[in-house]
């Protein structure tokens, strides 16, 4: 359950996040070897070094895919970010790079008009438990994307002219992102988690094995992230589909 901060605190804490995922995102398209190493150059981000896209249509994809995702975020809506790498022939999930975002901090001005499940400040420790260092942060995030390099160049590689996307899990009671142009569509049956009206998970998501990555936590910032590796029949579906999981369009 994600805790209001206040919304100087909260906006940076998404800031500096949504950078963080755009840097990951970059990081494991480079590792995981979805574009050619030669399409990449050799940046710096939190004193680490990393690679970056070369080509404007992928940065641009990513950056509008990341602006997207924030929105969702500010207003304590999204429950998951994941990056999903298909196989070429029938679009199986044989990865998911997954961060977990259940204990976000929210932006108090989009839950207040938006509404929401989250926990109010408590006043008695806001100035202490709520204060952002800025310094264990930038930390914190650089071991996180040391770590997603790690397991990014350590996994065998996916198969040839794989495809990937970007998708959010909503909460429970989040409603669906379905505002004009339409940034999210549905995603397909085999790739929605369980809800209320529908508790069967569907066949794509946990796969066949689930490696933790890292657990992120400085000050009031903290979240998960772990890879999953596909199944047989991954894209074998489920009897229902609702909107709690949408992908990038």
């Amino acid at each position: 359950m994600s805790t209001l901060l206040p919304p100087e605190h909260a906006s940076a804490l998404v800031s500096s996040f949504t950078s963080f995922v755009t840097i990951a995102i970059h990081s494991l398209l480079y590792h995981r070897r979805l574009y050619p190493p030669t399409t990449f150059l050799l940046a710096r981000a939190y004193n680490l070094p990393v690679h970056q896209s070369r080509h404007p249509a992928v940065c641009a994809w990513v950056r509008d895919a990341v602006a997207a995702v924030a929105h969702q975020l500010r207003s304590a809506a999204a429950r998951r970010v994941a990056l999903a790498v298909h196989e070429p022939a029938a679009l199986a999930v044989v990865e998911r790079w997954v961060f977990d975002l259940c204990a976000f901090p929210a932006d108090p001005r989009l839950v207040a008009a938006e509404g929401s499940h989250v926990l109010g400040p408590q006043r008695g420790d806001e100035g202490e438990q709520n204060r952002v260092n800025w310094t264990d942060v930038h930390e914190a995030l650089r071991g996180a994307l040391r770590r997603l390099a790690y397991a990014g160049e350590s996994m065998p590689p996916p198969p040839h002219d794989s495809t990937f996307t970007l998708a959010i899990e909503l909460r429970d009671d989040a409603l669906a992102p379905i505002q004009h142009p339409q940034l999210w569509i549905p995603s397909e049956p085999h790739l929605q988690p369980p809800t209320a009206s529908n508790p069967h998970q569907g066949a794509a998501l946990g796969g066949s094995s689930t490696t933790p990555i890292r657990s992120v936590q400085a000050g009031p910032l903290f979240f998960e992230c772990w890879v999953e590796q596909g199944t047989p029949n991954a894209h074998a579906t489920t009897p229902s589909r609702t909107d709690a999981d949408c992908e990038t369009t």
